[in-house]
């Protein structure tokens, strides 16, 4: 039998404070929070509307799935494709600012199942749409937004499983080629990200490639791969190429060092930037194009369809984006309210701000 404690609120957030404050080993994993984190910071709401970037992010309205941009603060927001016969997710802007790549669970009526997930990408105003492949998952840029990064499904039918892929696959814009990653072993990755210098990938293993679960830098144009020993999953690249991101459990996001070898990609100074506690969950960690910032999704651990809500294309009821500060400890507030399975936030460079 579990036996309760009762401890003075004021030990409680000397706790929390301690605990967000103290680095982690790399492989060093914890399951739950040991005391409520701090809430919204308001004197941090109220500097984000002076952060010149936007954030585009996933939603589901009037039986579909749209991508909306808006400012830092969640105000502005702007429907980016209106299209209520297609389910838009899962968007990646490019480093200029320029384009959105984003994935498609393609349906035959509003509010009906996906025949099929395929790969696109568009003009930061939704013009220009390009189909790059069909039966793709979780696109990525390189540096400088020429090619575009996909995962192969790994089935013909249709499944939500987010690691159901077999393979990477570089799509160039300017010639339409598609070319395999030379790694043909590579299978049950999810959440791609393209280092900045264009030599390494790094994206989760679920059940593939001799791991149960980790987190791998794989040679973006060689054959080597790597186990980063860091637990959790999505992770994602600053702008920089010098930190990395990723949740470390369903209630921790973090944030730590990355460096490329010789001889292999090693990260280090693990801290934690953002707590939850259960049962709201916090996901898909996004750096600002400065590294000043990190946005990501938060929401309760209610299942849809049987599958996690932090899945892409699975509804998440009271899921909303927020902004934390990078350089603190859970120092952070929500920029949506309406909690309409808000998720899958990626910061838009300063060129698609003064596109608006």
């Amino acid at each position: 039998m579990r036996r309760a404690w009762f401890v003075p609120a004021a030990v409680i957030g000397l706790a929390a404070a301690v605990f967000v404050s103290v680095n982690l080993g790399a492989g060093e994993a914890r399951k739950e929070p040991q005391a409520a984190p701090p809430p919204p910071s308001e004197e941090f709401a109220k500097k984000l509307k002076d952060i010149p970037y936007r954030i585009v992010y996933e939603t589901f309205r009037d039986l579909s799935w749209e991508l909306f941009s808006a400012r830092a603060d969640g105000s502005d927001p702007v429907n980016l494709t209106n299209t209520p016969n297609v389910n838009e997710l899962y968007p990646h802007v490019s480093p200029d600012g320029a384009r959105i790549c984003f994935v498609v669970d393609e349906v035959d009526a509003p509010g009906g199942e996906p025949r099929i997930r395929n790969a696109y990408y568009m003009n930061m105003d939704g013009t220009g749409r390009t189909k790059i492949a069909d039966n793709a998952r979780e696109v990525c840029w390189n540096a400088d937004g020429t090619e575009i990064a996909y995962l192969p499904g790994e089935f013909d039918r249709f499944c939500y499983e987010d690691y159901a892929t077999r393979g990477i696959v570089i799509y160039d814009l300017k010639t339409g080629s598609r070319t395999p990653h030379p790694n043909k072993e590579l299978h049950h990755l999810y959440n791609l990200c393209w280092s900045p210098d264009g030599n390494w990938f790094v994206a989760t293993v679920h059940g593939g490639m001799g791991y149960k679960h980790a987190i791998l830098a794989i040679e973006a144009r060689g054959t080597r791969v790597f186990d980063l020993n860091i637990p959790g999953c999505r992770p994602d690249i600053s702008p920089d190429g010098t930190k990395i991101a990723w949740g470390a459990n369903d209630w921790e996001l973090c944030i730590a060092d990355i460096s490329y070898g010789p001889p292999r990609p090693v990260v280090t100074n693990r801290r934690v930037v953002v707590r939850s506690a259960q049962p709201i969950k916090i996901y898909h960690i996004d750096w600002s194009p400065d590294g000043r910032y990190v946005t990501f999704s938060r929401g309760p651990e209610k299942k849809s369809l049987g599958h996690a809500p932090e899945m892409i294309g699975i509804r998440a009821t009271g899921w909303n984006i927020c902004v934390a500060d990078a350089q603190g400890a859970s120092v952070w507030t929500e920029i949506t309210a309406d909690g309409k399975c808000n998720k899958e936030p990626d910061w838009a460079p300063l060129r698609a701000n003064a596109a608006k």
